[in-house]
């Protein structure tokens, strides 16, 4: 009996490296979402919508503060959800708000 060649196991060992790339590349995108409903999420005051915090509960908040406009957010102007420094690897709504936000710097 003869075994394959070389060349054969050689295009295995990289079909199935490549499968797991893109596995790796997946898992990276779709971090989970913060659920406004956690523990941490309560703390921090964290609503995915800045235009329903509770003004009386944080006096501090101002509509105009984003998460996509906070020094914390780990994303690029125009996406919908980015990771964020107060969540780990969270991910949270661009036009969210909690009580640590910080102007991102100019």
């Amino acid at each position: 009996m003869q075994s394959p060649p070389r060349r054969h196991f050689i295009c295995q060992l990289l079909a199935v490296g490549g499968m797991g790339a893109t596995a790796l590349a997946g898992a990276q995108t779709s971090a989970p979402k913060v659920d406004e409903d956690s523990d941490q999420a309560k703390a921090l005051g964290y609503r995915h919508d800045t235009t329903k915090v509770d003004g009386k509960k944080y006096p501090q908040h101002v509509p105009a503060q984003r998460c996509d406009n906070c020094s914390f957010f780990q994303g690029k102007k125009g996406d919908p959800w980015a990771g964020c420094a107060m969540f780990g690897r969270k991910q949270i709504a661009a036009p969210g708000w909690c009580v640590a936000w910080a102007k991102a710097p100019a």
